[in-house]
């Protein structure tokens, strides 16, 4: 294969997407000298569009300029191809003359992958490089973006812990997950001890009850003299419906451009704060929402989760000249090591958080939740413990 190999990125950026291109790009030019590598810009509007960057011609000291960088220096988009959408896709790939097709995202991302596989008859192959700060992709032990993310949550719970010891109250940080509960459990990684915060943890894999939080949060004020608490977006009650669509009225819900409820924004954090106004009145209280903030933020990348995105670029390369499939990393007991997995194992599919992470019948981390973490996101910083 030394024909053209276009590489996309799809999705929210992260820290280090950018180490997955050049990882691909690189390894493409040691063994497929004259081979042509086109950045799609923007995902797959770049090929619907015929819009690249040439990456062949970029120098290596300047690809790994970016391969440190945050964010998606292809830029990326939220588009969701149907099979309509995935034949201009595909046209677009035959015109550019395309042998392989590295797209770099999450179960999206590897949805469009499949259909594209199933529409083309083998004539371009097909790979979905792994990335979701979400850590949510079936066959994977953890996601390139994971760890970065859940290091700047990490530490961003140890901080405002150590600040509530200081004035007492509760405190409500809000943290990106639709589907999944792994990056509001990276809370409790850096926790100093179990009378540490968070001290209470909140997941979609859970159903969550208002007046159950508000009685959790009253006992641990009385424990504790403060409540710090880490919320996944996602939540949802038990019937199903999405937190945000219980406390807003529905005429109020802001909705994407796929008609899911968007979870992110002032809704959620504004709910909360009058839920717990109207449960613990006169109790000190801040809600947060940290948004976008952990996804690619330039003073948290993890050098391990550098390495293993760009490892998974390289690794692509040779799913590529296997005809195609979905790059996965995987445990084995003592190392990540890249497997090829099908396709089909990964698209559109949602790993969750497993429930033994957390303790039965409580919203806390359990040993084996930590023990994951502690694997992943191992302690940074060596912090005294105060006097309060």
């Amino acid at each position: 294969m030394s024909g053209t190999f276009v590489i996309a990125q799809g999705g929210g950026p992260t820290a280090v997407i950018n180490q997955t291109v050049v990882g691909a790009t690189l390894e493409i030019r040691k063994r497929h000298p004259g081979a042509r590598v086109l950045g799609s810009l923007h995902g797959v509007r770049g090929i619907r569009d015929g819009n690249y960057a040439d990456l062949s011609a970029v120098p290596e000291e300047q690809l790994r300029l970016i391969a440190g960088t945050p964010s998606a220096a292809l830029g990326s988009t939220r588009d969701k191809p149907d099979a309509a959408y995935c034949e201009v896709i595909l046209a677009g790939l035959k015109k550019a003359g395309a042998d392989a097709f590295i797209y770099i995202g999450g179960n999206d991302t590897s949805g469009t992958q499949q259909i594209l596989t199933d529409a083309s008859g083998g004539s371009i192959a097909f790979v979905h490089a792994p990335k979701t700060i979400d850590n949510d992709l079936q066959e994977n032990d953890h996601t390139p973006g994971f760890m970065s993310a859940a290091e700047f949550v990490a530490g961003a719970f140890l901080s405002v812990d150590l600040d509530f010891r200081a004035l007492p109250g509760i405190y409500v940080g809000i943290v990106m997950g639709r589907h999944a509960g792994f990056l509001t459990a990276a809370a409790a990684a850096w926790q100093l001890d179990p009378d540490s915060g968070p001290h209470l943890v909140y997941v979609p894999e859970r159903p969550f009850s208002v007046s159950a939080f508000i009685d959790d949060v009253r006992s641990t004020l009385d424990r504790h003299k403060r409540c710090v608490v880490a919320v996944s977006e996602g939540v949802s009650t038990a019937d199903g419906r999405a937190l945000v669509e219980s406390l807003i009225p529905p005429e109020k819900l802001e909705r994407d451009q796929h008609g899911n409820v968007k979870l992110s924004g002032s809704d959620l954090p504004a709910a909360l704060e009058h839920a717990l106004a109207d449960g613990l009145p006169g109790k000190r209280a801040r809600v947060d929402a940290l948004g976008y903030m952990p996804r690619g933020n330039v003073g948290a990348i993890s050098a391990v989760d550098a390495r293993e995105a760009f490892d998974a670029g390289a690794f692509a390369v040779t799913v590529a000249e296997q005809g195609g499939g979905s790059v996965a990393l995987q445990y084995d007991g003592g190392k990540t090591v890249l497997r090829k997995v099908p396709l089909e194992a990964v698209a559109g599919k949602t790993r969750h958080m497993p429930d033994d992470f957390l303790k039965p019948g409580a919203n806390q981390l359990s040993e084996a939740g930590m023990a994951y973490l502690r694997r992943l996101v191992p302690a940074k910083y060596k912090v005294g413990k105060p006097f309060v």
